[in-house]
C-alpha cells in the first residue's frame, strides 16, 4: 500500500491575506506544541515558514501589541538615547544657524565698509 501526498498547485494570483492578532497568536502557540515545529505549522496554514518566524520573534520581543502592529519592538533604553541624540543634533543645527546668521551680517557689513571706502570723502574740488 503506497502512501499519497497532498500537492498543492497555484495557477493564479491570490489577494494577500490579513491575519487578525489572535489568529497570528494561535499558529506561534501552535509552534510550541510538541511535535510541532514552525515549517510544519506554517504548511498547514498555507503561509511562508519565514512569517511564522518573523511573528515568533514580534511576540517573543513585543507581545501581542507587537503581533498586532506587526513593526520591530525596539526597547525603552534604545529610544531614550535615540532622543538624546536627536536633542543633541538639534543644539548642534541651532548653533550652526547662529553661525551662519552671525557670519551673513558680517559678510554685510564688509561689503558695506568697502563700498564706503571707494566713496570719496569730500566732494571733488574744480576750484583748483
Amino acid at each position: 500500500m503506497s502512501k499519497v501526498e497532498r500537492i498543492e498547485v497555484i495557477t493564479g494570483v491570490q489577494r494577500r491575506r490579513r491575519y487578525s492578532a489572535q489568529e497570528k497568536a494561535f499558529m506561534v502557540a501552535e509552534c510550541e506544541q510538541p511535535g510541532m515545529s514552525v515549517s510544519l505549522v506554517a504548511r498547514r496554514h498555507g503561509i511562508s515558514a519565514s512569517l511564522l518566524f518573523r511573528w515568533k520573534k514580534l511576540m517573543k520581543d513585543g507581545g501581542m501589541s507587537a503581533i498586532e502592529s506587526g513593526d520591530e519592538v525596539v526597547s525603552a533604553s534604545e529610544v531614550k538615547a535615540l532622543n538624546k541624540k536627536v536633542r543633541e543634533l538639534e543644539r548642534m543645527l541651532g548653533r550652526k544657524t547662529m553661525e551662519a546668521e552671525i557670519l551673513r551680517e558680517a559678510l554685510e557689513v564688509a561689503q558695506s565698509k568697502k563700498l564706503i571706502s571707494r566713496m570719496p570723502l569730500l566732494p571733488p574740488d574744480d576750484t583748483l
